[in-house]
C-alpha cells in the first residue's frame, strides 16, 4: 500500500495536537511501584497536595504524606492486601474528611467514621477535615466552668475546666482509662457530649468500655472511634484528628464535649512506625522531629470559645502510659508541656490499695481551680498540703524514730484524708457529696476513727443528711458555696450525726 510522505506527517501533526489533552489527562493519575506496610510509592500524581486523599484502583483510599522529587508516597487507609504493584491511583483534590452530627452519637466508628458497632449505616448531612485549624486566641476566653468528674480527689485538689487540656499519665493497669470512663459516666444530665477515642487497645477492651457506658446510660451521649491495635499504622495515626473533628462540630454548635485520647503514647508509636516506613530521618528514641507538633496541633484545637463564637468547649483528656514510672522520657515529657496539668497515677500507691492511685504531689491542674466551684475551694484549700505533710512525715517515720504527739496527730489526720479520697470504680459522686465528705475530713469528725470503718461512717453519714437534712444538701447544691449561714448549718448537722452514732475517740 503506497502512502506518501505528507499524508504520514499530516497524521504525526494530528497526534501531536492531541498530546496536550492527554497531559491534561494523565497529571492527575498515577502507578503504585512499591506497596508494604500500608505504605506506597506512587510514580505519576503531579498535581497532589500534602495530605489529599488518593483513590486507588480497587477502591481503597489513601493520604499522601509525602513528596518527594520524583515520587509520592501515601498512607492506605484500607486493606493493603487489595493494592498492588502497576495500579492506577487518581488524585481526589480533597483532603480527607469524616462524619460530623448527632447521628454518630451511641455509636462505634472507625477512624473514618464508619459504623463498626452492627448498626445501621451512619449518613450525617456534614463532613469535616480530620485536620483543622485551632481556634484563635482572639475567639477563646479563659475557663470558668468545671468538668465534674465525679472523682473526690480531682475535683477538689486537680479540678478540670471546661475548655482544658489535662493529661492522664501512669504506668499499664493503674487506673487510667478507669478515670477517663468514669468522668464520661458523670456527665449523665450534664449536658455535656463525649467523644472515646480508642487508639492501640483490644477490640475486647473496647466492646468492655462500650458495654459498661452502655449499662450507665452513657453511650446516649457518646460516640467511640475505634482504631484497634489490629488496624495499620495509617489508621492508628488519623484516630485522634478525626475523634477532634467530630467534637468540634459540637463546640461550634455552642455545646460542650469531652474527648478522652487513649492513649498518645500508642498513637506516637504509631506515627514513628509510618516515618520510618516514608524514609523519613529519626530523631531521639526514633522518633521523627515533628512528633511534637503531632500531638501539640491536636490538643490546641481543644478550648472554651467566647459567646460571640457559641460558648462551646473542648475538654481534652490525652491519656500517656509511662514504663516504670519515668515521666521525663520523650513522649510523656513533650505532653506534659503541651498540656495544662497532669494527673499522675502512681504504681505503689495501686499496688498499696489507693484507687484512685493518684498521687497528689506529682499531680497539678493548672487553670481548673478558677473554674472550681467555690464550695470545693473552701472544703479543700489546705487538703493538699495537709496530705503532703503526711506523706512527708509518713516516709520519715518509717525509720523509726519517736515521735511527738503533734507529729502522730498529722500522721493520723493525712491517713484519714487519704481514706475519705479512696472510691469505688465506676461510682462517681455528685459534687455536693464530695464537699460534705472531705468537709468532715478536714473538720476532723473523723481522725478518731479506725481506718478501716472510714467509708461505711462515710456512707452512714451521707444518708443522715439525706434524710433530716435535705434542704441544707439542697442548698449547697444549687448555691455551689458555703455562706457563714450554710458553713454553720453543716457543722451542726455533721456534729449532730457523729452524736448520734456515739463515735468516741479511741
Amino acid at each position: 500500500m503506497d502512502i506518501k510522505a505528507n499524508e504520514i506527517s499530516s497524521l504525526i501533526k494530528e497526534e501531536i495536537k492531541g498530546f496536550n489533552k492527554s497531559t491534561e489527562y494523565t497529571k492527575n493519575l498515577g502507578t503504585v511501584v512499591e506497596v508494604g506496610d500500608g505504605i506506597v510509592i506512587i510514580y505519576g500524581l503531579r498535581d497532589v497536595i500534602l495530605g489529599e486523599l488518593l483513590k486507588f484502583q480497587s477502591g481503597v483510599r489513601g493520604m499522601v504524606m509525602n513528596l518527594d522529587e520524583d515520587s509520592i508516597s501515601a498512607a492506605l487507609l484500607g486493606d493493603p492486601n487489595l493494592v498492588k504493584e502497576g495500579d492506577t491511583v487518581s488524585g481526589t483534590g480533597e483532603v480527607l474528611t469524616v462524619p460530623v452530627g448527632d447521628e454518630l452519637l451511641g455509636r462505634v466508628v472507625d477512624s473514618l467514621g464508619n459504623a463498626i458497632d452492627g448498626g445501621k449505616e451512619i449518613v450525617t448531612k456534614n463532613h469535616y477535615p480530620i485536620e483543622r485549624k485551632a481556634a484563635s486566641i482572639i475567639e477563646r476566653e479563659s475557663v470558668n466552668s468545671p468538668i465534674e468528674t465525679g472523682i473526690k480527689c480531682i475535683d477538689a485538689l486537680i479540678p478540670i475546666g471546661k475548655g482544658q487540656r489535662e493529661l492522664i499519665i501512669g504506668d499499664r493497669q493503674t487506673g487510667k482509662t478507669a478515670i477517663a470512663v468514669d468522668t464520661i459516666i458523670n456527665q449523665k444530665g450534664k449536658n455535656v457530649i463525649c467523644v472515646y477515642v480508642a487508639i492501640g487497645q483490644k477490640n475486647s477492651s473496647v466492646a468492655g468500655i462500650y458495654d459498661k457506658l452502655n449499662s450507665f446510660g452513657a453511650m446516649e451521649y457518646t460516640v467511640i472511634v475505634n482504631a484497634s491495635a489490629s488496624e495499620i499504622a495509617p489508621l492508628l495515626y488519623i484516630a485522634p484528628y478525626s475523634g477532634m473533628s467530630m467534637a468540634e462540630y459540637w463546640m461550634e454548635e455552642g455545646k460542650d464535649v469531652l474527648v478522652v485520647f487513649d492513649d498518645l503514647s500508642k498513637h506516637a508509636v504509631a506515627y514513628r512506625a509510618l516515618s520510618l516506613l516514608l524514609k523519613r530521618s529519626p530523631g531521639r528514641e526514633a522518633y521523627p522531629g515533628d512528633i511534637f507538633y503531632l500531638h501539640s496541633r491536636l490538643l490546641e484545637r481543644s478550648a472554651k470559645l467566647n459567646k460571640k463564637r457559641g460558648g462551646g468547649s473542648i475538654t481534652a483528656l490525652p491519656i500517656v502510659e509511662t514504663l516504670a514510672g519515668d515521666i521525663s522520657a520523650y513522649i510523656p515529657t513533650n505532653v506534659i508541656s503541651i498540656t495544662d496539668g497532669q494527673i499522675f497515677l502512681s504504681n505503689d500507691l495501686f499496688n498499696a490499695g489507693q484507687r484512685p492511685a493518684i498521687d497528689i504531689g506529682l499531680s497539678v491542674s493548672r487553670v481548673g481551680s478558677n473554674a472550681q466551684y467555690k464550695v470545693m475551694k473552701q472544703v479543700s484549700s489546705s487538703l493538699k498540703m495537709e496530705i503532703a505533710n503526711y506523706q512527708e512525715l509518713a516516709s520519715f517515720s518509717q525509720f523509726g524514730s519517736d515521735l511527738d504527739k503533734s507529729t502522730k496527730e498529722t500522721i493520723k489526720h493525712g491517713e484519714i484524708l487519704t481514706e475519705v479520697l479512696k472510691q469505688d470504680q465506676y461510682s462517681p459522686y455528685p459534687f455536693e457529696r464530695e464537699a460534705v465528705e472531705i468537709f468532715a475530713a478536714k473538720n476532723k469528725f473523723l481522725d478518731n476513727l479506725d481506718n478501716k470503718k472510714i467509708q461505711e461512717i462515710l456512707q452512714k453519714l451521707r444518708k443522715f443528711l439525706n434524710n433530716f437534712y435535705k434542704k441544707l444538701i439542697e442548698e449547697i447544691k444549687n448555691k455551689k458555696e458555703l455562706n457563714e449561714t450554710l458553713e454553720k448549718e453543716l457543722l451542726e448537722a455533721v456534729s449532730q450525726f457523729f452524736k448520734e452514732e456515739e463515735i468516741t475517740s479511741r
